[in-house]
């Protein structure tokens, strides 16, 4: 395909997908719990090697992880790989309602459906790890052991692939855009608990999805059979160091005497609905091999966090609100800490693994901060961005600086006024945005993207999902709780920005407040089921 049908491809994707007043994106307008897909997905046959709960017997401060160097390195060890996978992939609760039980797990995901999965490429020096292509199966915090082979590498691989039919099976057609979210928040998973470990994250951005398949065995067609098949998203180098660039073509050579084992599980027995244009945008955002990017990242002073929370246990006690109290303010200090953390640093998680300069601005809707009048602001997340969006942005707003704060967050109030039917409305009538301290929607350089190639629409979303992983992890140190909004109406908040074209597209939308607590449901430790 070339570039520029992939690109139409693309954007037909994007305006068929979005929600308007009129009309919603395509989906299968009930839920057919019958079909509803198994959340864990297993390789039947493969050696299973079980893994430490060691994630408890970390102590570095969410606070420490925002300090160079603060954090000790650990060594790369099944125990420390075990704790890597426990904080970003792993389960963080079980709930329980009525005969119903659920797991909830590290990682967000929209309707907590998680098409996201992990593979671990473990090369060699790992203590207690064979060399090999494994699976990382979060249910019964075990390993599977994909291929065993010897690779012409030491260290550890981490990466990522996305079951397209969990997020399609209650989301129809719109399920590809909630995938890259997921992706995102993954990612940004990942490197939270990197940093626990005082690790860091390398996105091996050069590499092709082909690539990605191979490695992982997703190409292997007798593996899968009538299983749902994976699509192959990044993959990171991560440890508490890193030497030579991983070169693909090397790694996968090693493959050729490669010994693989386990049938992927079929999780629907039968798919009610069929959405052929997921596949058609998936085919056409297939990222090649490409020149490592590498961007220039403006410098910024930091915010420090007052958090004095574990960070192992901030990152599991990380819920998604279903509600909200439409009281709970907060300060704006902590306001300023939140956007802060959302700028791109390369020394500070989750975006020193991020190569890409920043596409994604906020538009806040502000309704509970005290200090801070209710109304529109918008925060320009790089000083390349603010031009483009002020030319974008139709003439009559303000572009007032917000009261007292710092001038490198590059916040400004577009209007002042009482801003919660308005978030609410264009959330899908959705009370959360409205009734939060505030909410905000995610405005990507759109153009500017797909320009570089129809494989950048999927990291736009990486990028809000990102994003939204910070997001989550600083309303909890806020004392408040976050929830991700992937239900909004597309082209009426583009209308209400003035956008006449295409250069920014709204992408994710978020909120943040004081969480309604359903008494009904009980919690249940994550692993109280495994006996080991």
């Amino acid at each position: 395909m070339s570039h520029l049908d992939a690109q139409a491809e693309v954007r037909s994707y994007h305006q068929r997908t979005k929600h308007g007043f009129d009309r919603y994106a395509s989906g299968p307008g009930f839920m057919d719990w019958a079909t509803q897909p198994d959340p864990f997905r297993r390789y039947a046959g493969a050696e299973q090697i079980p893994l430490p709960l060691a994630a408890d017997r970390h102590d570095a401060l969410y606070a420490d992880l925002f300090q160079p160097g603060r954090v000790p390195e650990q060594p790369l060890t099944l125990e420390t790989l075990a704790t890597l996978l426990e904080l970003s992939l792993g389960l963080s609760a079980w709930k329980s309602f009525g005969g119903d039980h659920w797991a909830l797990r590290c990682n967000p995901s929209s309707g907590n459906l998680h098409p996201t999965e992990g593979y671990v490429v473990a090369g060699a020096g790992i203590a207690r790890l064979e060399p090999g292509v494994y699976h990382y199966q979060s249910r019964d915090h075990v390993l599977e052991r994909r291929c065993r082979t010897d690779w012409p590498f030491a260290g550890l691989l981490v990466g990522f692939s996305s079951i397209h039919w969990r997020e399609a099976w209650k989301y129809g057609e719109r399920a590809f855009r909630y995938c890259q979210h997921d992706i995102g928040h993954a990612l940004g998973a990942l490197c939270y608990a990197a940093a626990v470990l005082g690790w860091k994250v390398r996105l091996l951005d050069n590499w092709g999805d082909a690539d990605i398949a191979r490695l992982f065995g997703l190409d292997r067609e007798k593996d899968f059979g009538a299983a749902e098949r994976e699509a192959p998203d990044l993959m990171c180098g991560v440890g508490p160091r890193f030497a030579e660039p991983v070169d693909a073509d090397r790694l996968l050579q090693g493959l050729a005497t490669g010994r693989w084992q386990g049938q992927a599980n079929i999780l629907s027995q039968n798919h009610s609905h069929q959405w052929p244009v997921i596949g058609q945008v998936d085919h056409a955002t297939l990222k090649p091999r490409t020149e490592p990017a590498c961007a220039e990242v403006e410098p910024t002073p930091c915010l420090p966090t007052h958090c004095e929370v574990r960070a192992a246990d901030l990152i599991r006690q990380r819920r998604s609100a279903q509600a909200f109290d439409g009281v709970t303010s907060i300060p704006a200090n902590a306001l300023w800490r939140i956007l802060d953390a959302t700028l791109p640093r390369p020394a500070l998680p989750p975006f020193d693994a991020w190569p890409y300069p920043p596409r994604v601005s906020l538009l806040l809707f502000v309704h509970r901060v005290v200090g801070l009048p209710p109304g529109l602001y918008v925060c320009c997340r790089g000083e390349s961005m603010e031009d483009g969006l002020r030319q974008a942005i139709r003439g009559e707003f303000e572009w007032a600086p917000a009261e007292n704060c710092p001038g490198y967050l590059r916040l400004y109030r577009l209007a002042r006024a009482n801003a919660q039917r308005a978030a609410k409305q264009l959330s899908c009538h959705q009370d959360i945005a409205g009734e939060s301290a505030f909410s905000l929607g995610m405005l990507a350089a759109f153009d500017e993207g797909l320009n570089i190639g129809a494989w950048m629409y999927r990291r736009l979303f990486w990028e809000c999902g990102l994003i939204g992983q910070v997001l989550y992890l600083e309303a909890e140190a806020a004392g408040v709780r976050g929830t991700g909004i992937g239900c909004y109406f597309d082209d009426p908040v583009h209308k209400l920005l003035g956008f006449s074209d295409t250069r920014y597209q709204s992408l994710y939308h978020f909120t943040i407040g004081g969480p309604l607590d359903d008494a009904r449901l009980q919690t249940l430790p994550p692993y109280a089921h495994l006996t080991r």
